[in-house]
């Protein structure tokens, strides 16, 4: 339920829009920069000046980061806005080559207040591995406040896309290959100690709406501490893998070029070590789509085709497999909704968009508790089981 994506629709992405359009990769950037070959710079861009003002410190970015492009001349650059809110603004700047063509590259600027819920240094130590792995758009450069990728030419899914079961065992294909990519670093998983960091902020707000204030007040802090505590206990006791997790697996994120067949994964904003069975979770939650209809969850049938693809076929031990990623991801399911109601409530204080996220928030705590009941007893019951030794 990424950023920019909560932003407009409060249920699905845009951000996954800052690779979309067509053509061909620029000829001057496909080869992969490793993590330590990435170009940075200090500057910074104003992302609250209209786009003709903003356009020159762009133009001096990409010629000093874009391999190939510092001695283009400016005239030959164009610059559109792919996307844009507060949250992330994506641009795509294009310059004409010599011989006619054209190349594309995506500028991606942070908006203001995004260090309360993304940890960007955690971010940029990822991606030029993501990228190195065949994930997401190239990281051609990194500067003050964003960063420089290549260009995506393929269309954002729809969450009815990501419900087909093609598409879907399409996804769960590429989200097993993403949970391999080794990033350096500690492997210990994250999902909790962001929790508890959104509780500790989400718990500390006071708005300055009377309305929003009597609404904020209604909610009690310690029962949702008590309910985290709870769900980490259970959770614990599955011993979930661990694995280096998108997220934010939402339609937005998820672009194909359907020409080329080829699935792409964006925007690795809210990465990080995590549990398979969370990530997975949460990319099933994001099925509610626009209206945020959790009646389209998937069923048993559905996450098993979608299970099968993700542990791969040939395994001996398959119907076993699948029995534990089912329960392990059905219990996780819970824990998405809590991370993203209490992400809700961070934003309702601090982002300028015009959208209820206070609401956002009830709607997202309010199916944890209509789901709570059944998803612990079937953890509890699976944890009940005998075990084969």
């Amino acid at each position: 339920m990424g950023s920019e994506g909560r932003a407009w629709n409060g249920a699905a992405g845009s951000s996954g829009h800052g690779g979309g359009g067509g053509g061909v990769e620029a000829k001057a950037i496909t080869a992969a920069l490793s993590a330590a070959e990435v170009p940075r710079m200090a500057v910074s861009v104003d992302i609250s000046l209209p786009l003709p003002e903003m356009s020159p410190d762009i133009i001096y970015l990409c010629k000093q980061l874009v391999i190939g492009w510092c001695k283009i001349d400016s005239s030959r650059f164009s610059i559109e806005t792919v996307s844009g809110g507060i949250t992330n603004l994506l641009l795509k700047v294009s310059v004409k080559e010599d011989d006619g063509n054209e190349s594309a590259v995506t500028v991606r600027l942070y908006g203001p207040n995004t260090d309360l819920v993304i940890d960007r240094k955690r971010e940029l130590k990822a991606i030029p591995y993501l990228s190195a792995a065949g994930f997401g758009a190239q990281l051609l450069g990194i500067f003050g406040n964003g960063v420089v990728q290549s260009f995506i030419y393929a269309r954002t899914l729809s969450p009815a896309d990501m419900r087909d079961p093609k598409i879907a065992a399409e996804i769960a294909k590429e989200l097993h290959k993403f949970h391999q990519v080794d990033i350096p670093g500690s492997k210990q998983p994250q999902l909790w100690n962001d929790i508890f960091k959104f509780l500790k902020k989400a718990a500390a707000l006071k708005f300055e709406d009377n309305e929003q204030q009597k609404r904020y007040e209604k909610i009690s802090f310690r029962e949702i501490q008590d309910e985290v505590q709870e769900l980490k206990d259970l959770l614990d006791t599955m011993h979930a893998p661990v694995v280096y997790a998108h997220n934010d697996l939402l339609s937005g994120n998820l672009m194909l070029n359907d020409l080329e067949g080829k699935l792409y994964f964006i925007d690795f904003e809210y990465g990080s070590y995590s549990y398979r069975g969370y990530d997975i979770a949460n990319h099933f939650n994001e099925y509610a789509g626009l209206d945020c209809d959790y009646n389209l969850y998937p069923d048993k049938d559905a996450q098993y085709n979608f299970f099968r693809n993700y542990l791969r076929p040939d395994r001996p031990s398959e119907a076993q497999d699948m029995e534990v990623l089912y329960v392990e991801t059905n219990t996780f399911r819970l824990a998405s909704h809590i991370y993203w109601a209490l992400w809700a409530l961070i934003q309702a204080k601090v982002s300028p968009i015009d959208f209820d996220y206070l609401g956002y928030f009830f709607l997202r705590y309010g199916e944890y508790k209509k789901q709570r009941e059944p998803c612990f007893s079937l953890a509890q019951s699976f944890l009940s089981k005998p075990r084969n030794v």
